[in-house]
């Protein structure tokens, strides 16, 4: 069974950084994409950034780029997102997906609040 775990979310500071983690199992991740996306109140899903199984990672965002980094650690089985310099519009909910046997799955989000 494919499983996507999202960790590290929270309440920062406008500026600071956070890291999120997603966590995979149940398919032959050090081969497989997994991306980032994100969703804010009232908005549709952003696509953010993927990790490829090559180890490339790629920032799509316009709106995090130059303050985003996506990696992976395949000893782990972790994708992980951090974004600097957050600003209030980075509020959402953060989710990692992956696309396996022609079927898309989801993790179950990370909340992330910028807010002084």
């Amino acid at each position: 069974e494919v499983q996507l775990v999202e960790s590290g979310g929270g309440l920062v500071q406008p500026g600071g950084s956070l890291r999120l983690s997603c966590t995979a199992s149940g398919f032959a991740f050090s081969v497989t994409s997994v991306s980032w996306f994100r969703q804010a109140p009232g908005k549709g899903r952003e696509y953010v950034a993927t990790a490829h199984g090559d180890g490339r990672g790629i920032i799509v965002a316009d709106s995090v780029k130059g303050r985003a980094t996506v990696s992976r650690d395949n000893d782990k089985n972790t994708v992980y997102l951090q974004i600097d310099k957050l600003k209030s519009e980075d509020s959402a909910v953060y989710f990692c997906h992956t696309f396996v046997s022609l079927t898309n799955y989801w993790g179950q989000g990370a909340q992330v609040t910028v807010s002084s």
